[in-house]
């Protein structure tokens, strides 16, 4: 049964992402796609390349600044494991490179799963907060068109969750002997009780506040691809409508959609484009063909070498890291 409804849900998450796509380019005279490819400025568009790759060197160094109290993981270990898992993540839907890029790092360290795991899980819930405050002051600068708004509502959605997972933390680290008390059930609690000993694992440390800072140079520097596509595509628009775009992407990205988020991407940018910024609808529509291939054909070539190196077949890793995850849950 569950694998009934596996198969139906992403069978229509596969249909709305390409009902996204098929309603972003039904006007955008595809034709002229080549001429605007002919005349783009290589070089920031090298530079819009060059930045993409750099955000994840980075998230690479806040990652092995997170794992650092529990077990020393080298920034090589990190980029590789996340570029698989964007690989993956880029090639297999419901971003099953989180889990993959976790796996990896436990296996090749003595890194508990688990541990990574929650790991990742910080990352989301600093990631979130950052979010959350770009989403409040894109607003106070950008007016929302009111058909849009409901990007807006999803950010504080976000922003509920995002606080949940906080106190959370907040309690694996300050509270962490009386939260267990609380949580001395079976079933979900028991899986509570474990997320809160593997995060207090990562709690007590200093680097948890510096990974926290460098989260939003992290977030900001995700910026730099989507201006430099503007200036390579010929755009004359600002580094602060590259900044609301991001914020946007960012918040479209959380949505169960297909691999490489192709369709809502392209959907979202170009009606952020479009409504908000007033670019004729044509060339927005194309433009998001553009920024989609400038930030994710980097990642799927750099992701695929990452896998070569690591030795490993893609879907072999996938199968792997999901029957570890269900061991350890059987063990735990």
């Amino acid at each position: 049964m569950g694998d009934i409804r596996s198969r139906v849900l992403l069978s229509l998450t596969y249909l709305a992402s390409l009902g996204c796509l098929v309603w972003t380019l039904r006007d955008a005279r595809l034709g002229q796609l080549t001429d605007d490819l002919a005349t783009m400025d290589w070089w920031w568009l090298g530079l819009a390349v060059f930045a993409d790759i750099s955000v994840y060197c980075w998230h690479a160094i806040r990652w092995s600044l997170l794992l650092r109290p529990v077990e020393p993981v080298t920034f090589r270990q990190a980029v590789r494991a996340i570029y698989v898992g964007l690989f993956a993540n880029e090639v297999l839907p419901f971003r099953a490179g989180e889990i993959l890029r976790c796996y990896l790092v436990s296996r090749w360290t003595k890194l508990p799963f688990s541990v990574a795991v929650s790991s990742a899980l910080i990352e989301r819930i600093f990631d979130g907060i950052w979010l959350c405050l770009c989403l409040i002051l894109t607003v106070r600068l950008v007016h929302v068109p009111h058909h849009m708004r409901w990007l807006v509502d999803s950010g504080y959605f976000l922003g509920i969750v995002v606080l949940c997972g906080a106190a959370l933390l907040a309690l694996a680290v300050f509270l962490r002997q009386e939260t267990r008390a609380l949580l001395s059930g079976e079933g979900w609690q028991r899986h509570v009780r474990i997320l809160i000993d593997d995060l207090n694992l990562i709690g007590h440390s200093r680097f948890l506040y510096f990974a926290f800072l460098q989260s939003l140079p992290y977030l900001l520097l995700q910026v730099i691809p989507i201006y430099a596509a503007f200036r390579a595509y010929g755009f004359d628009l600002s580094i602060g409508v590259a900044f609301a775009l991001m914020v946007i992407l960012r918040l479209g990205s959380v949505v169960p959609q297909a691999p490489g988020n192709l369709g809502l991407f392209q959907l979202l940018t170009k009606e952020a484009l479009e409504r908000i910024f007033n670019v004729v609808p044509a060339e927005a529509a194309r433009f998001s063909l553009v920024l989609w291939g400038t930030v994710t054909i980097p990642l799927l070539v750099a992701g695929f070498a990452a896998l070569m190196v690591s030795g490993s077949k893609l879907f072999e890793l996938k199968r792997a890291a999901e029957d570890h995850a269900n061991e350890m849950a059987k063990n735990r």
